[in-house]
């Protein structure tokens, strides 16, 4: 369901229970969808190493399972080591870090070579070094406060910069080192504490592309995303076809640019796919009740008379059940055909949620008649028909 100010494919009026014909549902031109909860997570006390995380780095260092509980040990003892020395030298501190592949040395840098005997007694290796890490701190600071009013083109160019107790300087990373020359010198910081380095680094941020989320069509109407794909290599969502058309533009539940419209289609099917750019990424999860992700595990089509939920992005986790597959409804745009009628509420802006039967997605929300005040009938494109003519994989976990 989807509520725009100016309507180009879908209808601007509020459903009535009593209607006798269904409607699209429109985007809702409000920024007020409800946004994806931060997740946050906290260590426990527990010195042993949960499965998952000894799981992982195998994976990703390329340790077995010996080494890298050793190596976790190992770092583990390392970093009650540095508390301890970091206290004791004081001033003179420079820096410390862990190298070995599994041993998990600790070397301590300091500028007082008299602590070197202190250093190597707690079981760390020693590095006299010209600059202590409060020196270093504080030419970073000075580019920190100069990045404020640095040139656009400056900060494009010279995204990074790093305190780098190894090397013992700052390092600024630019793919215009000339630029970031400049940028140094202007921030007053210690040059000599300063190395530039040529890199072609751009960091951006990353989101999260969810099925039930909003999504914004051309800066105006509002939808909600039914379930993430992908096509090759490219990630991307399917949603309602009357949500837009090839080459429309769409931004994220927090407004950043997201993607494009590959393809739509509307009447006679409702389904759509937009491919979304590099800062976003599919995952297989939708929405549910309490903003929790609810984990796609396959679309298998429910039979008739089976429990189904509907997320999107105005009316939030509903559910209910499957009413007849196989459906013809006609709107005042045109009739679509073969989709699946429900007994789940659904409003304005949520034209194109998902659809979920347990773990299995089922598809994404067309249009209906009623409210989730007083209830009613809502229809959904099946999802492996969007799979099938776009040549999408979906996003499973």
């Amino acid at each position: 369901m989807l509520r725009r100010r100016t309507v180009t494919t879908g209808c601007a009026l509020v459903i009535s229970v009593l209607a006798l014909t269904a409607y699209p549902a429109v985007a809702d031109p409000q920024p007020d969808a409800t946004t994806p909860d931060a997740t946050t997570a906290s260590s426990g006390s527990d010195p042993t190493p949960p499965p998952a995380v000894l799981d992982a780095i195998q994976r990703d260092l390329g340790l077995s399972a010996a080494q890298a509980e050793a190596r976790l040990a190992n770092e583990a003892r390392a970093s009650a080591t540095e508390a301890k020395l970091r206290g004791s030298l004081g001033a003179s501190f420079a820096g410390s870090w862990v190298t070995g592949e599994t041993s998990a040395t600790l070397v301590v840098a300091t500028t007082d070579a008299a602590q070197a005997p202190t250093i190597a007694g707690s079981g760390a290796q020693p590095q006299i070094v010209g600059r202590t890490l409060a020196a270093l701190t504080a030419a970073k600071e000075a580019l920190d406060r100069a990045a404020a009013s640095a040139p656009s083109t400056t900060k494009q160019s010279t995204p990074v910069w790093y305190v780098d107790v190894r090397t013992n300087s700052v390092v600024v990373l630019s793919s215009q080192p000339a630029e970031a020359e400049a940028f140094v010198a202007a921030s007053g910081a210690d040059r000599a504490a300063v190395h530039v380095v040529r890199s072609a680094e751009q960091p951006q941020l990353y989101y999260d592309v969810r099925g039930g989320d909003a999504y914004y069509i051309n800066n105006s109407a509002r939808c909600s995303i039914g379930f993430s794909v992908r096509r090759g290599s490219t990630n991307g969502f399917v949603s309602a076809g009357h949500c837009g058309r090839p080459g429309y533009t769409t931004a994220g539940y927090n407004r950043v640019a997201q993607g494009t419209f590959q393809g739509s289609s509307f009447p006679g099917n409702d389904y759509s796919w937009v491919a979304v750019n590099s800062s976003w990424t599919s995952r297989p999860w939708v929405r549910g009740s309490g903003g929790g992700n609810v984990t796609v595990k396959g679309s298998a089509v429910a039979v008739e008379g089976s429990s189904i939920c509907r997320s999107g992005s105005t009316t939030g986790w509903h559910c209910g059940t499957v009413q007849q597959r196989n459906t013809s409804v006609t709107y005042s745009q045109g009739t679509v055909y073969e989709v699946t009628r429900t007994n789940v509420c659904a409003e304005p802006g949520d034209s194109g949620g998902s659809f979920i039967s347990g773990s299995q997605a089922q598809g994404v929300t067309s249009g209906g008649s009623g409210n989730c005040t007083f209830g009613g009938t809502t229809y959904f494109q099946p999802v492996n028909e969007i799979l099938a003519v776009y040549g999408l994989t979906l996003a499973t976990g």
